[in-house]
């Protein structure tokens, strides 16, 4: 397959595993679309026209010599590091015809903040009402994007064009993947306790590996015999949305959170309004993430020879 092929496959699955719904992302599409056909055209000179069909701005190709993949080089955070491995590896006989990491780089990390607008619609179908969901998420979009602004985003980008290594981002395509995944598991499932929770990600094996690993889901707040009514996966959206969110999720019945990861200001106000908290682990859950979207890759364009790095495990779903 072509790099390009992978990237289109992976995008198209998130879409259907997106928290919104596919209906909701076909507008958001359109809305776009219309937007970009009323710019002048020196506006669309710098317009980023992967926005067109894809709608995970932290999800691009970075660079792509249009050679045919038959073996990658995956990882949770792939960066100058991990491109020389590859071209070690692929001196000493593994030969790497792409890397694929997870967490973004060159313009999909520049502007990746822009996905977080896809968390509003995601709380309000929780129950939270659209305009405080906004509201919130407008204060945050901005300091997230203010705190990335200054970083060297195309470091990565370049060196991979320097060394003639194709890579791609797969941010919020993965995300939606796991998040999607947990929440259906959860909702499927007879959720009674919090330590019901954990037993159910320990039957994965990305988290049995984490386990083993000095990592497992760990319950943040609350104790394992606190009740559990009604349960949000929140694992997708770019990064960590605002913590205020919380109380308003609280007061429409949300009474646990499962998550990848938690500030300490977020866990500061989960643990002041008595929401229950469980921690399932951040590459443990990125990787999850990563191997559901390889699955549909495979099954759709057959194997590839996968290597495993930073942070990264393989694991195969039938």
């Amino acid at each position: 397959m072509k790099l390009k092929q992978f990237y289109k496959t992976a995008v198209d699955f998130a879409v259907k595993n997106d928290p919104r719904g596919v209906q909701e992302v076909k507008a958001y599409l359109k809305t776009e679309n219309k937007k970009y056909a009323a710019l002048s055209p020196n506006e669309k000179a710098y317009y980023d026209e992967e926005k067109l069909t894809n709608p995970y701005a932290d999800s691009r190709i970075l660079y792509d010599s249009g050679k045919e993949i038959k073996s990658i080089l995956v990882g949770i955070d792939m960066e100058v590091g991990e491109l020389l491995l590859a071209e070690r590896l692929s001196e000493k006989g593994r030969k790497i015809d792409a890397v694929i990491t997870h967490h973004p780089e060159g313009m999909a990390y520049a502007r990746f903040y822009d996905v977080m607008d896809m968390q509003a619609d995601i709380f309000s179908s929780f129950g939270v009402t659209i305009s405080a969901s906004q509201g919130l998420l407008e204060k945050r979009i901005k300091e997230v994007g203010q705190k990335v602004a200054a970083s060297n985003h195309y470091r990565t980008a370049d060196a991979a064009r320097l060394l003639d290594i194709p890579i791609l981002s797969m941010h919020t395509v993965a995300d939606n993947c796991v998040a999607s995944y947990l929440q259906k598991r959860t909702d499927s499932k007879n959720i009674s306790v919090l330590q019901d929770i954990i037993d159910m990600l320990m039957q994965e094996p990305e988290y049995k590996e984490a386990a083993k690993k000095g990592n497992p889901p760990v319950i943040l707040a609350g104790n394992k015999n606190r009740k559990v009514k009604k349960v949000m996966v929140d694992m997708t959206g770019g990064t960590s949305g605002p913590k205020e969110i919380y109380e308003k999720l609280s007061n429409s019945g949300v009474d646990t959170i499962i998550g990848m990861h938690f500030s300490p200001e977020h866990k500061k106000e989960l643990e002041r309004i008595n929401m229950n908290v469980v921690l399932a682990g951040h590459i443990s859950s990125d990787t999850l993430g990563m191997n559901l979207v390889l699955d549909e890759v495979e099954r759709k364009h057959g194997k590839l020879k996968i290597y495993e790095t930073s942070g990264f495990k393989r694991f195969a779903r039938k």
